[in-house]
This record gives C-alpha cells, sequence and structure tokens, in this order.
C-alpha cells in the first residue's frame, strides 16, 4: 500500500463514535449548512417506509440535522412512492425532472437528477433497500463534511453480511472494483467499500461531476472526485453492518461490467469496442445466451445544465 494511502487511513477514516450528534449538530448550526437526503428508489415497498420514518424521526424531529427527504422513484410498479410519502418523504418521479432531456434507466441517472429537486449544501445518498437501517448510516457520513472543512466526500464503510455469513457481501466489489482501483488508481485502495450506496458528498463538488447514468456511478464519482479535489477531501466512516437484498449472480455480471466500462473510459476516454455483455441461462434445449446492453451514457456535471444554472441564480 502507498505511503499516501496508509497515511489517509490514519487521518480521513473513522467511526460514526468519533462525532457524537451534539458535536455535529453544534458544527451544523454554527456553519449553517442544510442537508439533504436522497433515496434512489425502483420497487422498494418493503424498506423504503421504515428508511424515511427512521431519518425522519432521529434526524428531523429529535435532532434537526436533516432538512429534507426526498425520494426519487425510478419508475417503480408496486408501491414504492405511497409508501415514502406516508412515511414523509417528498417522492419526485425520475421522468418529472428534467423533462426535455429524456430520462434512462439506472441508478445513476436518477441521482444525477436529485440535484435539480434538493436544495442542501450536503446531499446524503441512501440506498432504498437496506434492512435494520439506522439513523447513524447518515450521522455519520453527514459529520465529517459538517466538521471538517477540507473534507468533501464522505463514504460509509461496513460489514456485508451474505447468508449468514460475516463479510461476504461485496462481490462485485471484490471481483472487480478493488482490483481495479488498486491496479489504476492506487490511491484509492483504502476505502473499504468504494461500492457502497450510502455516501454524502458537498453539493459544490456533486454539480462539477459527471455521473454515470447506471451502476458505474459509484467508482466513477470516486475516481474524478479524486482528480477533482485530491484524496485528502475524501474520506470514510465505519457505520456498523449493512444488510439488503443480494442481487444473483448474473445481475451482478452485468454490474461489473458496467462498471469496467466506466474505469476504461476513465483509463483512457477510449471507445468501447463492444458494449454489451452475453450471458447464459440454462433452458429447455440447453444453456441459452442472453445479451445485455452495458451502460455506455454519462450525464455532465449538472452546473452545465441550463435549468440548474437558472435555479442557482434565482
Amino acid at each position: 500500500m502507498l505511503e499516501e494511502v496508509e497515511r489517509w487511513l490514519a487521518t480521513r477514516s473513522w467511526s460514526v463514535t468519533d462525532r457524537p450528534p451534539h458535536r455535529v449538530m453544534a458544527a451544523k448550526r454554527s456553519s449553517g449548512q442544510t442537508v439533504s437526503v436522497v433515496l434512489p428508489a425502483l420497487n422498494e415497498e418493503e424498506t423504503v417506509g421504515d428508511i424515511v420514518a427512521i431519518i425522519r424521526h432521529d434526524l428531523m424531529q429529535q435532532v434537526p440535522l436533516v432538512d429534507e427527504i426526498v425520494v426519487v422513484d425510478s419508475g417503480s410498479t408496486d408501491r414504492t412512492a405511497a409508501v415514502a410519502a406516508a412515511a414523509g418523504a417528498r417522492v419526485v418521479h425520475r421522468d418529472a425532472i428534467l423533462p426535455r432531456i429524456p430520462a434512462v434507466p439506472g441508478k445513476g441517472e436518477v441521482l444525477w437528477r436529485s440535484l435539480l429537486v434538493t436544495s442542501g449544501d450536503i446531499v446524503c445518498f441512501v440506498d432504498a433497500d437496506l434492512r435494520e437501517f439506522s439513523s447513524d448510516f447518515v450521522t455519520g457520513i453527514v459529520g465529517p463534511l459538517l466538521t471538517d472543512p477540507g473534507v468533501d466526500l464522505v463514504k460509509a464503510m461496513y460489514d456485508r453480511p451474505l447468508g449468514g455469513a460475516a463479510g461476504q457481501g461485496g462481490r462485485v466489489t471484490e471481483l472487480m472494483a478493488r482490483p481495479l482501483l488498486n491496479m489504476h488508481w492506487p490511491q484509492l485502495a483504502g476505502f473499504v467499500q468504494p461500492l457502497g450506496g450510502e455516501y454524502a458528498a458537498r453539493r459544490s463538488l456533486l454539480e462539477q461531476l459527471p455521473f454515470p447514468v447506471g451502476y458505474g456511478v459509484e467508482l466513477g464519482m470516486l475516481v474524478d472526485a479524486l482528480h477533482l479535489v485530491g484524496l485528502d477531501a475524501l474520506a470514510q466512516v465505519d457505520v456498523g453492518v449493512r444488510k439488503h437484498r443480494h442481487q444473483d449472480g448474473q445481475a451482478l455480471g452485468r454490474m461489473s461490467a458496467a462498471i469496467y466500462r466506466t474505469a476504461q473510459l476513465r483509463l483512457a476516454r477510449g471507445h468501447l469496442i463492444r458494449p454489451s455483455l452475453t450471458q447464459f441461462e440454462r433452458g429447455e434445449d440447453g444453456f441459452e445466451p442472453r445479451t445485455y446492453s452495458v451502460d455506455t451514457e454519462e450525464r455532465p456535471p449538472m452546473v452545465e445544465i441550463t435549468e440548474y444554472a437558472e435555479r442557482k441564480v434565482a
């Protein structure tokens, strides 16, 4: 490991207990900064309501840390929107945001558009499929941004159990993202959960970043933030254990392809010769090929969008 990374681990890796709520709130009051929490959601009616309710109770009613909770629904066919609204979130459909640019499927698309419907100086992203959720996820990653002016982006780190086995979750992280980062961006080798969906950042940083529209958004954001603000502006906080719905192996394969493509563009800004991935499923007549397109689109930095610039002026 690089000496720079060892030093970073000692100075920019914290635990949620390092910043008690009273210290975080004091920093929020003194700085006057506002906090938005965004949940990207697609068919998450089983979990989204509990997450919203816990954040509202712990971080809006008991302690006024969070100023708004926005659930961006990316086309759910279940009761995700209704459940989220009933729990107290403001729900916005992806297609209603910036309608002049047709939306495409993908998590990164939703996160990018969320910048237009939130107002916080700090934006905190939380996946909507978490189970046994704790508000420490939010407090932990927002805290350094409020207490340390030199920090611009904070990732959550945690254990990810799989089927009762500790530390076996995060298969794409271990098989794809971590090798890529260690080989090509070794300064980022200290991140425990580089692909984790729980992270917070200053709006002033997010609005300058391009957003891969799909699963490559987390890796792309880390790499681009490293080049834009440097390693010392990035941090991570241990928030305990993350439990969520795990995807099957083929879905993970598609995720890996999107992440590899995101890395490839950042390595050379080159041309992806075959932006598709063929996988196999056993059918009645043996193994049958299924070909999926790999996300090949990225949204520009939000600061370049006319509607966003006009909103800031207003």
